[in-house]
């Protein structure tokens, strides 16, 4: 049999770097478009400041009041149905048409919401124009996500850590743009033009490392994109395993245990006892691969049932988690108004406090994660941990979050404000890491895979339990 084929070195690291920026494409979506909910507020204030209708009209009522809202869930919604819908997905479009398609659909998208930028629209048709947008927007960065996981998941460990980093910065990278737009002291038209222009690169950017992984021989190893093993070499390790099987039938009818014709006294058959010695033969031999046929079974993979009944504390975990964070973030903290002196801190309180400093935290509670993992997934203090990050709901609301109906301001600061966004930001990176991490080393090698499909389901209905409830919650304060 001819030797198999040695794994390329990845030079340049140009694989990891394509994985990193693939990571930051898939998220980008998500980011611009809630970092850049102050530019949509505006905008439908300043649209319906010109309206009569009490429900339409005024600064925090209406359309603005509750976009944030509207778009977290119109943001998740589609990365749940698409969980759901992934094997059939999957199994009828192929990965190239998934991957570079979602991208193209995401880029041209972006380059209209770009467009909009300079369209003059009355509120209602605005607001709905760009709802439809995120639905779709979020639908194609849903089917991207789910495809990079898998196709990262071909390659060595460490390259998934470096996609999931590359998703990690991708928040900061958008309130870093958003930063900057506000920064240029632009006309503010001139300035979201900027913004939506950034994401429009990025994605290009994105297209073009996944059109440059077949031409990296090290993707090409991985990926199957060239072959692995040496020409001919698949036949014979096929032949190799037919010849390994039968042996091992052949060692059980000569062993002296339960299979050889013994179990029931009897003595074996010989070669020269004619037709009774061959039907004996028969017998061990049907007896011997019925043994095998059982040890194969042993190695298939658990049902769904099975699995979730060895991860689900780890389920409720990354679920809970995650409606925590997107029952109030942006929904709630977006509106937490500064209480400094008036002057340009105004344009940059919710940049900064709000957006950059969660996802700054975040990757940092998930990177903190590769040197400390505190509590073990055996342990009954973690779950209780994650349930107790719910106080933040309450700390959280209790900012100066503007308008407001029924509760009273308790943490007028903004310091307060910052210092709570940061432990309730990095808390949730470091918990969501965990429960990712563990849930596949709480069953076996071969129900691995099976563990993380139904974590990423969890994972996307917390994501949609947070975006419902924050309508609740945000009319509650």
């Amino acid at each position: 049999m001819k030797r198999l084929r040695a794994a390329p070195s990845d030079r340049g690291c140009l694989v990891g770097i394509c994985f990193f920026i693939l990571g930051l494409g898939t998220l980008l979506p998500w980011n611009f478009f809630m970092t850049a909910s102050l530019y949509f507020q505006r905008r439908l204030s300043a649209n319906a400041s010109n309206v009569t209708d009490g429900d339409h009209g005024g600064d925090g009522s209406g359309y603005s009041k509750y976009f944030n809202s509207c778009m977290t869930l119109l943001s998740q919604l589609p990365l749940l149905l698409f969980t759901l819908l992934n094997s059939i997905l999957y199994q009828r479009i192929s990965e190239a048409v998934r991957i570079a398609g979602s991208l193209i659909f995401i880029l041209l998208l972006f380059v209209f919401t770009a467009a909009l930028v300079k369209v003059e629209m009355d509120t209602e048709r605005f607001f709905s124009v760009t709802m439809t947008t995120i639905w779709f927007i979020n639908s194609f960065g849903a089917v991207l996500q789910g495809s990079l996981f898998g196709l990262v998941g071909m390659l060595p460990q460490k390259y998934s850590a470096v996609f999931m980093s590359g998703q990690g910065l991708a928040g900061t990278f958008a309130a870093v743009a958003m930063l900057l737009a506000t920064a240029s002291d632009a006309h503010p038209e001139s300035a979201a033009l900027g913004y939506f222009i950034t994401p429009c690169v990025g994605t290009l950017a994105t297209l073009a490392c996944y059109l440059l992984l077949p031409r990296l021989e090290f993707a090409r190893h991985y990926l199957g994109q060239g072959a692995k093993y040496e020409p001919g070499a698949t036949d014979e390790l096929l032949a190799v395993h037919q010849r390994t099987r039968v042996c091992q039938a052949e060692s059980l009818t000569a062993d002296g245990g339960k299979l050889n014709g013994r179990a029931n006294g009897s003595a074996p058959a010989k070669d020269g006892d004619g037709a009774e010695g061959s039907e004996a033969r028969r017998d061990r031999s049907r007896e011997a691969f019925l043994a095998l046929g059982q040890a194969d079974k042993k190695q298939a993979k658990a049902s769904i049932v099975e699995v979730f009944k060895k991860i689900w504390v780890m389920a409720f975990c990354v679920t809970f988690v995650f409606t925590v964070t997107l029952s109030v973030f942006p929904t709630v903290t977006v509106d937490v108004r500064t209480t400094a002196l008036p002057g340009k801190w105004d344009d940059y309180f919710i940049i900064v406090c709000c957006f950059l400093t969660f996802n700054i935290n975040d990757w940092l509670g998930r990177t903190v994660t590769t040197l400390i993992r505190w509590p073990r997934k055996e342990s009954p203090v973690f779950p209780l941990l994650v349930v107790s990050r719910v106080v933040f709901i309450p700390l959280l609301m209790l900012c100066n979050v503007q308008p407001r109906s029924f509760l009273p301001v308790y943490f007028a600061s903004d310091a307060v404000f910052a210092v709570i966004m940061a432990l309730f930001s990095i808390s949730s990176g470091y918990f969501v890491c965990l429960s990712m991490s563990y849930a596949p080393q709480l069953v076996e090698a071969k129900d691995a895979e099976t563990a993380g499909s139904l974590m990423t389901f969890f994972l996307a209905l917390g994501l949609s339990i947070g975006a419902a409830l924050s309508f609740l919650l945000r009319r509650l304060v």
